[in-house]
């Protein structure tokens, strides 16, 4: 365990130290020598030595490794409701140690300065203005923050990781905890990574002073899980459905038993319907209990009447526990899910191919989903994300059995920036303890996650088709503008881009590369850009007169 996490605090320092030297139109990413030292790179050596990390290999990261001075990352806003738990954990990058710090907290909550946590809980609604503020040995960062005491949580899409595109069904407690530890030591915590989430097959028989669904043997003590969770600053989720059997054949959130008996004989595919009897409310005081923020509820059709009912119980909890629909969701009742769930799916299951899944089945590629969400667009919002499922980068593979995403590197730079221009809820999917340089570059670039966390809430979608090129534009909370352009052929595409004042960007605007952290030459009226087969130029505009 010890030198799982040495090899991702070491894997962390090389890419933040390291001059990843890009190849073809990457350039190359300057970053300060003083990190280079012979006992640096003799780890790294070592680490190839022994089969852990093939430097040789790795694509190069267009991201930037973050500055050593502090910087403030993650959401301007948080939602909370009143008398509820809270815990906010300030993502900050830097040199450690670092002092945190925030201005006007109100009452109710406290600040532990060595970890950033913010923990307690609100009891009057309102708007709370506050300044975060880290401070280390080379300098100090602020940053402004509004905390929102209401009815809503879930202000920005929630981050995290989830256990079934690496683990599915071997999924035990102790997976989790080496999960929650991989992220924590990876640095993804201090870019707004939260969400530890168990999928299926937890699940042992209902019982309890709740008479909910207990764990199996493979998760000995929730409460204890949680609250480990919770002390490295995290969130914790699990995962249910209201049939009688889980799609991993597992106990559901119904029986034809009054008091909710199940038995091997009902593992089974013919129980994945609902039974006479619905424990919502029961299973939701548990999950509680426990500690849990994140439930999973996974069945197909998603109907209104269980949805409502599981909402219903989980508000009547008193803890906020971002309610999250899967999967499928009918497309008729987009405006009843955006009531009544914090997210839900908009696909089926994802799978790490560009295109189409040769094999019928229930899988979807990248392409098949991400150019396909516009009409869910005016469903989403602060509150309420449309879900088009999990991240497909890094190690996954559903078992025993991981590989390397099949995903090129321009492919993966595409998933990632559709799902953050889609306002999308981002989980994690991969072994997080087989991290290397270039996925940690794909999910530490705080310029890119901004674009999904900006509290503005609104889904890009399509603008312009230019041959192969699809052009998505995103609009911001401060008056810029996100555009992804995507060449969704097999050739590189050279386009001359001059319909910009037919997208509201007429006149002058300033233009930043977000993978590169780059500003470009200022834009008026068209733009010319090389996108790869299959990749994606990500540029914010930002106008020359602030708004």
């Amino acid at each position: 365990m010890i030198s799982t996490l040495l090899e991702l605090a070491c894997r962390r320092i090389i890419f933040e130290a390291l001059v990843w030297e890009s190849p073809k139109r990457m350039p190359s990413i300057q970053v300060s020598r003083r990190f280079l030292s012979a006992g640096l790179i003799g780890l790294m050596l070592a680490l190839c030595l022994f089969g852990k990390l093939d430097a040789a290999e790795l694509p190069a990261p267009l991201t930037p490794a973050p500055p050593p001075i502090p910087r403030i990352n993650g959401p301007g806003i948080f939602g909370v409701r009143p008398g509820s738990v809270f815990l906010y954990t300030i993502p900050a990058t830097g040199n450690r140690p670092m002092t945190f710090g925030a201005d006007n907290l109100p009452a109710g909550l406290k600040l532990d300065a060595a970890t950033g946590h913010i923990t307690g809980e609100i009891v009057d609604k309102g708007t709370y203005p506050v300044v975060l503020r880290a401070t280390n040995a080379l300098g100090a960062a602020e940053k402004k923050f509004r905390i929102v005491v209401g009815d809503q949580i879930a202000l920005t899409p929630p981050m995290g990781w989830n256990s079934w595109n690496c683990w599915a069904e071997s999924v035990d407690q102790e997976k989790v905890l080496r999960s929650a530890r991989a992220l924590v030591a990876s640095g993804l915590i201090n870019h707004g990574w939260t969400y530890i989430n168990i999928d299926d097959s937890w699940q042992g028989q209902r019982g309890g002073s709740f008479n909910g669904i207990q764990p199996n043997e493979k998760f000995p003590d929730m409460k204890s899980l949680c609250n480990q969770l919770h002390e490295m600053g995290l969130k914790a989720g699990i995962y249910s459905t209201p049939w009688i059997t889980s799609y991993a054949k597992y106990i559901g959130g119904s029986s034809d038993d009054a008091a909710g008996a199940w038995s091997k004989a009902q593992a089974g595919t013919k129980f994945w319907h609902f039974g006479k009897k619905y424990f919502a409310e029961n299973d939701a005081q548990q999950f509680a209990d426990w500690g849990f923020d994140y439930l999973k509820f996974d069945w197909l059709p998603n109907d209104l009447p269980h949805t409502s009912e599981m909402s219903a119980a989980l508000r009547k909890t008193k803890r906020d526990i971002i309610f999250s629909l899967s999967n499928t969701a009918p497309f008729d009742h987009a405006a009843d899910w955006a009531k009544l769930a914090n997210c839900w799916r908009t696909t089926s299951d994802i799978i790490d191919l560009w295109n189409e899944n040769p094999k019928a089945g229930y899988n979807y590629g990248i392409s098949e989903i991400a150019f396909s969400q516009d009409r869910w667009a005016p469903y989403s919002g602060p509150g309420h994300w449309n879900d088009p499922d999990m991240l497909v980068v890094g190690h996954v593979g559903w078992g025993a059995n991981l590989h390397a995403t099949r995903l090129t590197p321009d492919e993966q730079y595409s998933h990632v920036s559709m799902w953050c221009l889609l306002s999308a809820p981002l989980l994690i999917g991969c072994d997080l303890e087989q991290l290397d340089a270039f996925t940690i570059g794909l999910l530490s670039n705080d310029e890119v996650l901004a674009l999904d966390q900006d509290a503005l809430g609104k889904q890009a979608v399509r603008v312009a088709t230019i041959g192969p090129v699809d052009v998505y534009l995103k609009e911001l909370e401060d008056g810029s503008k996100a555009l992804g352009f995507f060449n969704r052929g097999n050739d590189i595409a050279n386009i001359n881009f001059n319909k910009m004042s037919y997208i509201e960007l007429s006149g002058n605007w300033h233009v930043r590369d977000l993978w590169r952290q780059m500003d470009l030459p200022d834009a008026k009226g068209a733009l010319k850009l090389t996108i790869q087969p299959h990749g994606v130029v990500l540029l914010k505009f930002i106008p020359t007169t602030p708004q």
